[in-house]
């Protein structure tokens, strides 16, 4: 199935977790990362049974704190 991912089409096996794609695309320091799914945040707890489908978009964010 293609889904877009970071704003790259990508093809992915029919129901892949959020958790199988952070490993495939290898997200550096998944642990600190919030992962939306079609402009909505998935929760962390669920990330190891979330399927992904058809035509989903997916970007992974990281938030960083700084500033004075």
């Amino acid at each position: 199935m293609t889904i877009t991912v970071s704003g790259d089409k990508k093809e992915v096996e029919e129901g892949i977790t959020i958790a199988q794609l952070i490993e495939e695309e290898k997200v550096e320091m998944p642990l600190y990362v919030s992962v939306s799914v079609n402009e909505e945040f998935a929760q962390r707890k669920d990330f190891e049974t979330q399927q992904l489908h058809e035509g989903d978009v997916v970007e992974f964010l990281y938030f960083m704190g700084g500033g004075r």
